[in-house]
């Protein structure tokens, strides 16, 4: 950017009323309940007191609107905010590169960003029934809890109470616990570092923002930093990054394979920075699937030379892609975990576990391992060793760690026959080693020969093709099991000695293994 925006006098201060107003009432918002609950128990809801205060509220109203007036005027007689806006127009009107290269220059309400790409925008989806509809793309729904019961009429009416209940309880409490980034106030407080992250991006590593529509109308903010000119060959490769419930893409992991030399495409969720909407699981999946469509349709990359990385809670629409477009190159998966219930069990009462548990499965069921075990590609799973988000106790306790969990759900899903008992218990000593130093002493213990193991499975390979579950190991001795397991288990999960939002560092980033 040549010159950064300065608003003059009478702009500036009336801007800083308007973002302090802005912050009281999303304040007054979020404790209205709380407010409304103390009002009525000391009688000031009656009609005799709210007059007045409505009077008060109106007065309000008008100074506010009054000083919006005030705010529009000092722009209107800055130059720089007349260019700003002719650019911007001019770019509505005819979105050329120019047009958009000129745009790019300034920071703004992203929402007055013209979109650049609409999900129905390939040709292969205008028309198609097996695409997206406008009530959002597929998703793995959860079994009933209570299977074999007849839904009669009379069952609807009793389990209402529950489902109202937990329709508050997601849409309110839940959603914002789950994703914190969504809420309005941690955003504010993070927008100078969010104003400097994406300047950064966009400066110093070219980056081209983004306006992207997903089929339920929500606007999906992403930044794209291209590498493909570059004399390294892993530019050729583009990893979308998925970030965690308070990560952004101008802060968040992105950072991780920019410096490892690859072309990147970072998308924030919806609710977050300038993306809009809410982010349940349909939004989130709707939003994934617009984001692998942008990048294939108009950034012009095959899906093999796709890989998607994911922290934390970004595993959930990681493992989406990965099972809806099942010819990408492959996934990682760092800090992430098997299934939502017990990390929501750990943190709420003991005595709200049927309500956890049925809220979780009906509006916020984040089934990352179900999803996973979907996808035939490779794999890596990336565990911190000192955990203390996605453990069910104490970080300490790395066996609690639910990325042990989605680990061994995929191994069991993929070779059933060599993760049989023999096969889990050796995979779990493995897992409980703390250490490089213990990891490779219960390796060695069982002295696992890789190169036997890579030519097992090459042969059952060339004889029964790459697609899972293997049979591989049926008529194997326990002993083989138990090295295939390790080798297996090994080869999977990767240990990195960090607390969950430790940034990766590059060299840390691998690409999974393949036979």
């Amino acid at each position: 950017m040549d010159s950064y925006y300065q608003p003059r006098a009478l702009e500036k201060h009336a801007d800083s009323i308007l973002a302090l107003a802005s912050v009281f009432w999303s304040i007054s918002y979020y404790s209205s309940p709380f407010a409304f609950f103390y009002l009525y128990r000391k009688g000031y809801l009656s009609l005799s007191k709210v007059v007045p205060f409505s009077h008060y509220a109106g007065t309000l109203l008008v100074l506010l609107a009054g000083v919006a007036c005030l705010r529009g005027i000092g722009r209107w007689t800055n130059p720089q905010y007349r260019q700003f806006i002719t650019i911007l127009e001019a770019t509505h009107r005819n979105q050329s590169a120019e047009n958009k290269r000129q745009l790019a220059n300034y920071n703004f309400d992203f929402r007055s960003w013209p979109v650049d790409f609409h999900w129905e925008e390939p040709s292969s989806r205008k028309g198609s029934r097996g695409g997206p509809s406008r009530r959002g793309v597929a998703l793995l729904r959860p079994e009933p809890l209570h299977r074999g019961t007849a839904d009669t009429f009379l069952n609807r009416v009793k389990k209402l109470p529950c489902q109202i209940t937990s329709y508050l309880v997601a849409h309110t409490l839940g959603r914002r616990m789950l994703y914190p980034g969504s809420v309005y106030l941690l955003q504010k407080a993070l927008m100078p570092v969010l104003l400097q992250g994406q300047a950064r991006l966009v400066e110093e590593c070219n980056g081209r923002r983004a306006k992207l529509l997903a089929c339920d109308g929500n606007e999906i903010d992403t930044m794209f930093v291209d590498r493909r000119g570059t004399a390294e060959p892993q530019g050729q490769k583009l990893v979308i990054c998925c970030e965690g419930n308070a990560g952004f893409y101008e802060v968040g992991c992105v950072s991780t394979p920019l410096e490892a030399g690859y072309s990147v495409l970072g998308w924030n969720h919806p609710g977050f920075a300038g993306s809009t909407g809410v982010p349940f699981p349909q939004n989130e999946a709707n939003a994934m699937d617009v984001v692998v469509q942008f990048a294939i349709h108009r950034l012009g990359f095959q899906p093999q030379d796709i890989v998607i990385y994911a922290w934390s809670i970004g595993g959930f629409t990681a493992t989406w892609a990965a099972m809806s477009y099942p010819d990408i190159s492959a996934v990682i998966l760092d800090a992430s975990f098997d299934d939502l219930v017990p990390l929501a069990l750990k943190v709420m009462p003991d005595s709200w576990r049927a309500l956890v548990t049925r809220t979780v499965r009906q509006h916020l069921n984040l089934n990352n391992a179900e999803q996973l075990c979907r996808f035939q590609g490779p794999v890596l799973l990336v565990r911190r060793t000192k955990d203390e988000i996605i453990t069910t106790t104490v970080p300490e306790d790395i066996m609690s760690n639910r990325g042990n969990d989605l680990l061994l759900k995929l191994l069991q899903f993929r070779y059933p026959r060599v993760m049989t008992e023999e096969g889990l218990r050796a995979v779990r000593q493995w897992l409980e080693a703390s250490s490089q130093l213990e990891e490779a002493s219960i390796y060695s213990r069982w002295e696992v020969d890789e190169d036997w193991c890579v030519s097992v499975l090459r042969s059952y390979q060339a004889e029964h093709g790459p697609d899972f579950p293997w049979s591989v190991g049926e008529d194997m001795s326990v002993d083989g099991r138990r090295q295939l397991a390790l080798f297996l288990a090994r080869k999977h999960l990767h240990n990195f000695e960090a607390t969950h939002c430790t940034p990766l560092p590059a060299q840390h980033f691998q690409m999974p293994w393949c036979l």
